[in-house]
């Protein structure tokens, strides 16, 4: 089944990267190809099927009624769990567009750290409700369905808060022995990436057999050893090019590259542009 059969509704938009939401159903359960941040927050919630998510050192099993949370510029990646099949709702939406309802003010924003939330059954019919009819709102487009947006994000998150007092320490369990011991390398890989690391050091480090290792790393993460520790390094100098005046050479170094040519051809690779025009289109 094509990926056009597949999706339920186009991706909805509220300017050019302000607010985001989109509807899709996939069969093939693909996860994303490449590691995955970006300067705006995102909410995952999966309606049906299981998704394994990475994002921060940590591992998790999404099933139905899970959200997934995460902030700007968290790296994250899917991949397909037991059922390949699965359906979600994605909303990505900026800093800005949050501001506006001074979100962060109200201690909404940012979230205490990228993470999934397993929602109590009693809570997902009203957070789908919610969800549907942003959906709602952005196919009709009809007089001020901008703000009607703002207004279901606000309660969205203010629900997702309270949800939260309740089941602060609630944490989906490993699926497999070495997914602990994934997640501890990984967090490993963002406390040292300034570090000549290698897939080799790090086999050596953890003791385990470095092709073991790769199989492991690129089955619960999504990537492989080296792209992940790339995109890790990308994402602190994403970072420090939007809030230092550090020229690119300088950051380069700081993040762990040997050469600036390196440095640019990879950030493009991972962010799509430039480290220059990075800056100047997100400051």
């Amino acid at each position: 089944m094509s990926l056009i059969e597949d999706r339920i509704g186009p991706k909805y938009r509220i300017g050019e990267q302000s607010f985001t939401i989109e509807h899709m159903r996939r069969h093939d359960g693909n996860g994303m190809p490449q590691p995955h941040a970006h300067p705006f927050y995102e909410l995952y919630y999966l309606l049906e099927g299981e998704r394994v998510y990475s994002m921060n050192g940590q591992i998790f099993s999404a099933r139905k009624g899970d959200l997934i949370l995460i902030n700007p510029h968290d790296v994250h990646t899917t991949s397909k769990g037991s059922n390949p099949g699965f359906e979600r709702i994605l909303i990505g939406f900026s800093p800005t567009f949050a501001t506006g309802m001074e979100l962060g003010i109200c201690g909404l924003l940012p979230f205490s750290c990228s993470r999934l939330l397993r929602l109590p059954e009693a809570e997902q019919p009203e957070i789908e409700r919610i969800l549907l009819q942003m959906l709602q709102e952005c196919k009709e487009r009809r007089p001020h369905y901008e703000i009607a947006v703002r207004s279901l994000l606000a309660q969205l998150l203010i629900r997702i808060h309270r949800v939260e007092e309740v089941i602060r320490q609630s944490c989906p369990g490993p699926l497999h022995p070495m997914q602990d011991k994934i997640s501890e390398i990984v967090t490993y890989v963002n406390r040292n990436y300034t570090e000549p690391l290698t897939l080799e050091g790090a086999a050596n480090r953890f003791y385990i057999s470095p092709s073991y290792l790769s199989r492991m790393f690129s089955r619960f993460t999504g990537f492989r050893f080296s792209e992940y520790l790339r995109v890790v390094r990308v994402r602190e100098a994403q970072r420090r090019l939007l809030s230092t005046q550090e020229r690119v050479q300088m950051i380069a170094e700081k993040v762990g590259f040997e050469h600036t040519a390196h440095f640019n051809k990879t950030f493009k690779q991972v962010t799509g542009t430039t480290p220059l025009r990075y800056r100047k289109e997100h400051r």
